[in-house]
């Protein structure tokens, strides 16, 4: 395990919750990777507790949304970790700022062992919760890892899909080809320059014109709302070639094969709604769940609490972390 400097102060962009302890963990996935952790456990608690990993958004830190849902869902009794993924945040990883379909979902199965083995929890009582691109592979990680009884994404994206396909499938096989042109031909520059491209954080300034969905993500990433000196989305973005491997890999081949409880939550107005749409047509069995928040964009799911549905939350992963 690779030693981390971690930081000891509260830097999250919420406040701290006095309902539940903070400590910081570590733990190595299987590409011998460290990951950064915060754990959160619920105060005046007895027993071995049910828990769950939570991660996301894609480009986010732990200091922002999955830190929130985790802190929350520990205010209601459950022992959380909210980690870095590999290669981000805290996280070890090198290069930095890298993004893979694989080692992402292997991410949250390495969660999963750490929760595994430790003392304050019930090895059977494991969930996982991932938002935004995390979703995905929280989705990919139940079709993978059976030792998860159930599963939340929370304004999910398929990131294979977006990244080989462009929002709303609008990319041809013609323009596919041109994107792997060019991410080859970075790659060829970064060999020369000894360094990797970034790309992929929030556009600043931001364009009258934008879509509101970027203007929505400026307004968490690029305000006091959401920034973090760490979060790839509130900066300089990925290493631009992340994005080669995520066209031939889709992540959800085998989500029609999950047998553990899986709950899909979207705005009603998302952009993206259409990832968790597809995504609830292909599982099966009747423990699978879609819900939606009426009115709320994708954004508002990242930490408008009024309309977060945790009531809903809890009462699931209470239901199938028996």
């Amino acid at each position: 395990m690779k030693d981390l400097k971690l930081t000891e102060v509260w830097d999250k962009v919420f406040p701290q919750s006095n309902k539940v302890e903070h400590r910081k963990v570590t733990f190595v996935n299987r590409y011998g990777i460290t990951l950064a952790a915060d754990m959160y456990i619920p105060k005046g608690t007895e027993g071995k507790l049910p828990a769950i990993a939570v991660s996301g958004p894609f480009g986010a830190v732990k200091e922002q949304v999955s830190g929130l849902y985790a802190q929350t869902m520990a205010e209601r009794g459950f022992l959380t970790i909210a980690f870095d993924p590999s290669f981000t945040g805290e996280s070890s990883g090198e290069p930095r700022y890298v993004a893979s379909p694989d080692i992402n979902t292997e991410d949250f199965c390495a969660a999963v062992d750490f929760l595994s083995v430790c003392d304050l929890v019930d090895a059977d009582r494991i969930g996982i919760m991932g938002i935004c691109g995390w979703g995905g592979f929280a989705i990919n990680a139940a079709a993978i890892d059976t030792r998860i009884k159930a599963t939340v994404a929370s304004t999910m994206y398929d990131m294979s899909r977006v990244t080989a396909n462009g929002y709303f499938d609008a990319m041809n096989a013609d323009q596919r080809y041109e994107l792997r042109k060019q991410l080859n031909a970075q790659r060829t520059e970064d060999m020369k320059n000894g360094s990797y491209a970034l790309a992929g954080g929030v556009i600043d300034p931001l364009p009258e014109d934008a879509p509101q969905f970027v203007k929505d993500y400026y307004a968490y990433y690029k305000t006091k709302r959401g920034y973090h000196q760490r979060s790839l989305n509130s900066n300089n973005g990925w290493n631009k070639t992340s994005a080669l491997s995520f066209i031939n890999m889709p992540i959800l081949s085998y989500c029609d094969e999950i047998r553990s409880a899986v709950l899909l939550i979207h705005g009603e107005k998302a952009h993206s709604r259409y990832f968790s749409e597809d995504t609830f047509k292909r599982l099966k069995g009747d423990n699978k769940e879609l819900m939606f928040i009426p009115g709320a964009s994708h954004v508002d799911l990242y930490d408008q609490t009024d309309i977060i549905p945790f009531d809903k939350i809890e009462t699931f992963f209470k239901e199938y972390l028996r």
